[in-house]
């Protein structure tokens, strides 16, 4: 069960970078999962510290200027909170990319490997079903709108519900503590609200064939 939690969730931060031609991802070592999984991570903590400087700054500027302007004072006390939050996250992404190796290391690295590798090719190669059974699945939600650590979560369940005979409530249980992990803070209760709906689809197709 460690060996396939952390390989679920090498295969969410580096299934943006690894190939999708099979041949190539079959080639795949361990250390190059890693070593895409760090650079997301890496890649999103800076993205996260620029958008947070650029906040502050902001946020100060409007201080500066605002003579004392109620409005203003609340206006820039949000970007700075905005600003605090952004870094925390980019904080948290630096210390999980920290933690990977490790965290690679108490675990058999062969079944790592293999089955972050089974998750990306399945998703990879049937990807447009994925997605469309999650488009119909979504209420009043696009499924290239949500954030995509969301949308990969939710891909990465469907693939093991649908294409690794995991049981649909591992798999749900399994994406909700990547989203607690990796989401936002209501991101778990929207992913464990469209895995529901994608299980109940699937039932009702099945009893209909």
């Amino acid at each position: 069960m460690q060996a396939r939690r952390i390989a679920r969730e090498l295969a969410l931060l580096s299934v943006s970078q690894l190939p999708s031609n099979p041949e190539r991802l079959e080639m795949q070592q361990l250390q190059n999962v890693v070593v895409a999984a760090v650079r997301t991570l890496t890649s999103e903590a800076q993205d996260a510290l620029e958008t947070a400087s650029a906040e502050l700054q902001q946020g100060s500027a409007r201080l500066l200027t605002s003579e004392t302007r109620a409005v203003d004072v609340e206006s820039a006390r949000a970007m700075v909170n905005e600003a605090i939050a952004l870094a925390q996250t980019a904080i948290n992404r630096l210390g999980v990319a920290m933690d990977v190796p490790e965290f690679i290391q108490l675990a058999n690295q062969q079944d790592v490997r293999h089955y972050a590798l089974e998750i990306i090719s399945k998703l990879k190669a049937n990807r447009e079903q994925i997605d469309q059974i999650l488009s119909t699945a979504l209420v009043d939600w696009q499924l290239s709108r949500l954030a995509w650590i969301d949308r990969d979560i939710l891909r990465i369940a469907v693939t093991e519900i649908v294409f690794l005979g995991i049981p649909d409530r591992v798999a749900a249980n399994e994406a909700v503590e990547l989203a607690k992990r990796y989401s936002g803070e209501d991101g778990h209760r929207f992913i464990n609200g469209v895995l529901r709906r994608v299980v109940e689809q699937l039932k009702t197709e099945k009893k209909v064939m």
